[in-house]
């Protein structure tokens, strides 16, 4: 047996986002690991809400991910022809029909049918039209698409991989458009013709579409193909407060994530579990043990959680596992857009070496390095920190007491620790340290601070430490 064939197929209608995100990474994990083909197919039927530029993107953000494809990408765009002459030899068989109702008309046939108590749906209503009905109707000029015939009675059954016995009585599915009255093919046809063009065996998307498998697998049966994909509909993705995840969550869009420094290798590895998880319980893993591990059967039904906390952890383990001169690799051209095209690369090396172990995503990390590449005329104290210098226990006296510390410490991590000078005016050092966070970095917390101190160097410590003395008596 070949290995299967796997595709992920996005509408270029926006960012990629974390469901089509997760939906793609599953059908690459899955051809890894069973030594298939993973292949890019792009649906971009919907011509008046797809975009060029949006094409470009996803591809962008795939490779970014590292979820290479080995076949495409095939745009549905360029195959028109062949959607349009399968819907041709579906209404030469008789199971599609030309269909001349407006949409008003079919929506005014579906309030009654409400107001009845009958399903609403398409009644079929051109389903028998003689030709010369047919002649008539053209010649009033009315709009033309072309419907598939659905059974009349009987069951649609498959079995979901992730859901299992998946069935729906014919009755409750009303023949559909497959071609719009503007030429356009619909969905269910164009993706029906591709996954046989194809050759795919295994379907794996989000539940959301599993509604339209009944569609597309009588779409294949009356195109002449008997045989059938395997299909796994992964589960939903939800915010914290399990309504469907959205901008108010926060971030969904990978652009976003990687423009603000998440790790592609973190977002793999937690999007990864978004649905499944290895047996052995293991929650920070590189793709090479995710892919040895994955398959369908521990993909879960049940909806899951995308949590912004959890990917911060995780990132930040991936932040600690990569090598410093990876991580610089990864911040330059973050510090270059945030800190400028002249950004001292020797400085950028010591911050991230001092904020590593502490990170949460590079671009955080680059932003609480600030502070080093400024000049002093240019640093500010940001005003919810200045409230924490101001409120601080007996602040004046510390920060003399640090002042006349640094003046003479030794120009080390160790020497310039003013902890013991804390001590020795009758205070924790714990309940001091924001304000001279604060003070020296222009934020009440931030990068390990005795490290800055030595960074920053004894003129421009003691500057703003006697800057932010005066400003409290000014």
């Amino acid at each position: 047996m070949t290995g299967p064939r796997v595709r992920f197929s996005p509408a270029p209608t926006g960012s990629l986002h974390v469901g089509s995100a997760r939906t793609a990474l599953f059908n690459w994990l899955f051809a890894r690991h069973h030594g298939g083909t993973f292949c890019l197919r792009i649906e971009d039927t919907d011509r008046a809400r797809s975009r060029h530029e949006w094409v470009v993107g996803i591809q962008e953000t795939l490779h970014w991910l590292g979820l290479e494809w080995d076949e495409g990408p095939v745009l549905q765009s360029a195959r028109f022809e062949e959607y349009l002459a399968a819907a041709d030899d579906l209404r030469d068989a008789g199971r599609a029909y030309e269909c001349y109702c407006t949409e008003d008309e079919v929506k005014a046939r579906n309030e009654a049918a409400l107001a009845s108590g009958r399903p609403p749906g398409y009644d079929g209503h051109c389903r028998d039209l003689s030709a010369e009905q047919r002649a008539n109707l053209v010649a009033e000029g009315r709009p033309k698409s072309i419907r598939f015939r659905t059974p009349d009675d009987g069951v649609s059954h498959f079995v979901d991989a992730v859901r299992g016995d998946v069935r729906v009585e014919w009755t409750h599915i009303p023949d559909f458009v497959i071609v719009r009255s503007d030429g356009n093919p619909i969905f269910f046809l164009a993706n029906a013709v591709d996954d046989i063009a194809m050759k795919i065996s295994h379907v794996i998307r989000g539940e959301d579409l599993i509604d339209s498998t009944h569609r597309v697998l009588a779409l294949r049966e009356a195109l002449g193909v008997a045989e059938r994909p395997v299909y796994a509909h992964l589960p939903l993705i939800l915010g914290p407060d399990r309504a469907k995840l959205s901008k108010r969550h926060g971030a969904v869009a990978l652009e976003d994530f990687r423009d603000a420094g998440y790790l592609p290798e973190a977002l793999v590895n937690y999007l990864a579990l978004l649905g499944w998880a290895p047996d052995d319980g293991r929650e920070v893993m590189d793709v090479d043990e995710i892919v040895a591990a994955f398959d369908l059967d521990r993909v879960t039904h049940a909806a899951a959680a995308f949590d912004h906390a959890k990917l911060d952890w995780m990132n930040g383990e991936w932040i600690r596992r990569i090598s410093l001169p990876e991580l610089e690799a990864r911040a330059l051209p973050i510090a270059r857009t945030q800190l400028g095209e002249g950004v001292d690369v020797d400085l950028l090396h010591d911050a991230l070496r001092i904020g590593q172990e502490r990170a949460v995503t590079v671009g955080d990390l680059v932003r609480q390095a600030d502070f080093l590449f400024v000049d002093d005329a240019g640093f500010a104290i940001a005003p919810e920190s200045w409230e924490r210098v101001e409120k601080a226990e007996r602040v004046a006296e510390v920060l003399d007491a640090v002042i006349a510390h640094l003046e003479t410490a030794e120009w080390t991590v160790d020497g310039v620790d003013p902890r013991g000078v804390i001590e020795g005016l009758g205070l924790k050092p714990r309940k001091a340290m924001p304000a001279l966070y604060a003070a020296i970095e222009g934020r009440h917390a931030g990068l390990p601070l005795f490290d800055s101190i030595v960074l920053l160097g004894r003129d421009r410590v003691l500057a703003r430490l006697r800057a932010a003395r005066e400003r409290l008596t000014g």
